[in-house]
């Protein structure tokens, strides 16, 4: 045991490597005889036992290798190797030193050269959190994650969330400053972190409209010279002062951040003169705004710059330099690839791949979105400056299609053709409209389909109906999916009265563009005419879901719960529809009849009495009004109702009956009785006002009672004999009538005595009130029940009761007649007619 050498126990982890057992040693073998014997001869396969021979190099210890314990050599016996020393201890050897092998391996040991067997390394030790350092560290990490979340919540939309954050930052962050001055560590103050704060926080004021506080902010970082470039904020600043619309001080922070920005940031340079020039034009000096914009567009020339300079040269009517800023408009380059890359080859598998990958992406959005603001620009501005730059707007409008032609914008010169016919369409001269359009027929398809599309709107506007069909059809011979045509060519379906027909060409609108709204409105009205009202009504709540404020759209609803016999819904939606239009007397007088219906004579009243406040003209409230009053007992205050129905039907006698019946109500007989005179002398063949006048000329003791009652009898005997003439006509009439049928006879009877309503295709105003079609020949009936009431000339004036008048409300005139939405095709936004209702004298926008 006296050649083992035990491991001793190190702390470093890379002991052993410079260990070395003489057994490897290699360089000596040449010169070993007994290892050059063995080599020879057999003698070395089963070496002998040599543990009596102390003095080899390995002596009686096993190698440690892998096939355990093994004898040691015998060609080492009776001389030392000369890898070791005499007392056992080895030598180790430079040859192999890095590989770290150890000659003081024992019997059973592993090689471990890291170290691994002692077990993990020590924790490191933590840093104590007490010193200044460290709390200066930790103050400075919890400022960033409040800026970050400040920066945050304001990209989430969360204002509020976002500025408190910002101020705490701002808390934390004087008190890290506080706190360095303290430990005297002052001169390493963290200016970056502390111009975030400031700046962070300006910003959210700014974003919370608290403008003061926000230019107090950014006048602390503007004064602090030791924050460099902090001149650049006064854009900023200029930018609050502009919302406040204190333009003066917004042009002097603008010029004091261009002085401070040098000439390299030419970008930047550009856009603060375009504010500039955004201010001028503000301000009105359109001249000052001029020389921006013009230097803008030498230097940097962009869309945003040429159109407001077009703006400029039309606000002071410069023709010529019209011309030239429209020009540079449509040469302005976009810097956009061509659209050619996006056609996939047919051949190549994986640039299809590709093409389809990046033809909606970020990039090609961007492109799109900044070729409409061009196109945008340019059609404003040809429209604009069209009627100005020439004689005439037409002369206008060829110049600029001339223009574009020439240009990158080729194919907006068919659209500001077009804008061309609806500007005579504005103009009223419908003949040059038509005229312009009808050149498109021989156009590609798009264009062809546009034109047919407004000369089938125009040709329904003047109710040709044939005419707009035929260009319906040629605008869905053009364009199958072009939803206004299909609407078009529904509207004049309708017209004729093939509901069905006009309801599959909407549902075919809407399934080319399910947000056609016209289409979904006509398609209600159809369904509506076709007594389908629930279908009609889930077209209208969809319709309500898209256009929230529509007053068409609640109309239409509480008309179809009320022809449901819903009125409680309809009421409702009537409540909605006056928060939207709340002077509309229409809808005023709709729920007073309601209200009236469900027996609520209060809020009837209420609701009458607004509807006559906007529109008192109109005669069913005025009667209503004038009955309520007298239901009350109140008859001085229906005096003035009938009175007004008098001026706004001076031919009917029975307003003119009524405000005589108040005064003789009220004990004003003098009054009444001049009134009856008066209108004995416009009506001398009235019955019931020469009954009056002797009733009232007997009980004042007049003279001229004689006169009336001859005059009575005379009236009555012509009435009696005009009757047995009427009677006998209506006899003859019918024993003619038996002889051609009985049944012919019935029917004509029925078409005289219940005439159908005529209903126009062209609905006004979206309405339709659900009458039946004896409402008038109803309201007719009530009101000679009103005129038998009045007491007879043998009944004393008490015996004129409540009911004289019945204070329900009919509407004897029916309802408004509707009409489908038309639709126009349009190229963009500016250049379509308006999608709602057609009158008489409506031009499309």
């Amino acid at each position: 045991m006296e050649h083992v050498h035990l491991a001793a126990e190190e702390d470093d982890l890379y002991s052993g490597y410079n260990d070395y057992n003489p057994t490897f040693d290699s360089e000596e073998l040449d010169n070993d005889a007994g290892f050059q014997q063995a080599v020879r001869t057999s003698h070395g396969r089963r070496p002998p036992m040599t543990a009596k021979f102390p003095g080899t190099a390995i002596g009686g210890r096993a190698l440690g290798t892998s096939f355990g314990s093994r004898m040691p050599m015998a060609s080492s016996m009776g001389r030392p190797m000369t890898g070791a020393v005499q007392d056992g201890a080895a030598r180790p050897m430079t040859a192999v030193r890095a590989a770290g092998y150890s000659s003081a391996m024992t019997r059973g040991s592993t090689f471990d050269p890291l170290g691994q067997s002692k077990g993990p390394a020590p924790p490191l030790e933590g840093k104590s959190e007490d010193t200044p350092d460290e709390k200066v560290k930790i103050l400075e990490k919890k400022v960033n994650d409040l800026i970050e979340e400040s920066c945050l919540a304001h990209g989430h939309g969360d204002l509020q969330l976002s500025l408190d954050r910002a101020k705490e930052a701002g808390r934390k962050e004087r008190a890290l400053v506080r706190q360095r001055e303290q430990s005297g560590n002052a001169d390493h103050i963290n200016l970056d972190l502390t111009y975030s704060v400031l700046f962070n926080l300006a910003t959210q004021y700014a974003n919370n409209d608290m403008y003061a506080e926000a230019l107090n902010t950014y006048q602390v970082i503007v004064k602090n010279k030791m924050f460099s470039n902090a001149g650049r904020l006064k854009v900023n600043m200029a930018n609050i002062h502009f919302k406040q619309k204190n333009y003066p001080k917004a042009i002097k922070l603008y010029r004091m951040a261009l002085d401070q920005i040098s000439n390299s940031h030419k970008e930047m340079r550009i856009k603060i003169m375009q504010n500039i020039g955004v201010v001028f034009i503000r301000m009105g000096q359109y001249s000052d705004a001029i020389t921006s914009f013009e230097h803008i567009m030498s230097e940097s020339p962009n869309i945003k710059t040429g159109f407001n300079l077009i703006l400029c040269y039309y606000a002071i009517g410069d023709r010529e330099r019209m011309k030239k800023a429209f020009q540079k408009l449509i040469c302005v380059p976009l810097g956009i690839d061509e659209e050619d890359k996006y056609i996939p080859p047919n051949d190549d598998t994986h640039a299809n791949l590709v093409i389809e990958a990046i033809k909606n992406d970020k990039l090609h959005q961007m492109e799109r979105e900044r070729k409409a603001l061009a196109e945008k620009f340019i059609m404003t501005s040809a429209k604009l400056i069209a009627p100005a730059i020439e004689a005439t707007f037409a002369a206008g409008f060829d110049w600029c299609v001339d223009m574009v032609k020439s240009s990158q914008y080729v194919e907006l010169a068919n659209d500001l053709e077009i804008n061309k016919a609806i500007t005579y369409l504005r103009q009223r001269d419908f003949k040059q409209a038509v005229e312009t359009l009808k050149t498109f027929e021989k156009k590609d398809s798009r264009v062809k389909s546009a034109a047919a599309t407004n000369l089938s709107f125009l040709y329904f506007l003047e109710k040709d109906y044939d005419q707009a069909d035929r260009y319906a059809d040629l605008a869905m011979t053009a364009d199958r999916y072009n939803p206004a045509a299909l609407i078009n060519k529904g509207n004049t379906v309708f017209v004729k009265k093939d509901y069905e027909k006009a309801a599959e060409f909407y549902k075919e609108a809407l399934r080319n563009d399910s947000s056609c709204t016209e289409a979904l409105y006509n398609l209600g009205l159809t369904y509506k005419r076709l007594g389908r009202l629930e279908e009609s009504l889930d077209c209208f709540l969809k319709l309500h879901a898209i256009l929230r404020n529509s007053a068409q759209v609640m109309w239409q609803l509480a008309n179809l719960f009320e022809m449901l016999e819903d009125p409680h819904q309809a009421i409702e939606w009537l409540m909605q529809l006056i928060t939207v239009t709340p002077t509309d007397p229409q809808v005023l007088a709709k729920l007073g009849e309601l209200y009236d219906s469900e027996g609520d004579k209060s809020q009837a009243f209420q609701y009458y009495q607004e509807s006559f406040r906007y529109f008192p003209s109109n005669i069913d409230v005025i009667e209503w009004l004038g009955a309520y009053y007298i239901d009350t007992q109140f008859c001085e205050k229906a005096i003035q109702y009938f009175e007004r129905a008098t001026l706004i039907q001076p031919t009917q006698v029975k307003w003119q009956l009524m405000v005589a019946s108040c005064y003789r109500r009220s004990g004003n007989y003098q009054k009444a009785l001049e009134t009856y005179k008066d209108i004995h002398r416009k009506f001398p063949e009235n019955i019931e006002c020469l009954r009056f006048l002797v009733r009232l000329c007997t009980d004042m003791g007049m003279k001229e009672v004689q006169d009336y009652a001859t005059k009575l009898k005379k009236v009555e005997k012509m009435k009696e004999i005009r009757e047995q003439r009427v009677k006998s006509a209506r006899e003859g009439s019918a024993r003619g009538t038996r002889r051609e049928g009985s049944a012919s006879s019935e029917v004509d009877i029925k078409a005289v005595s219940h005439p159908e309503p005529k209903h126009s295709p062209v609905l006004d105003q979206g309405r339709d009130s659900g009458h039946s079609s004896h409402g008038t020949s109803a309201k007719g009936e009530r009101l000679s029940a009103k005129m038998r009431a009045l007491p007879g000339s043998n009944e004393p004036y008490e015996a004129s009761s409540q009911r004289d008048i019945d204070a329900s409300y009919v509407d004897p005139l029916g309802a408004p007649m509707e009409r489908p939405k038309t639709a126009a095709k349009k190229r963009n936004e500016d250049d379509d007619f308006a999608d709602e209702e057609l009158g008489d004298d409506l031009l499309p926008e």
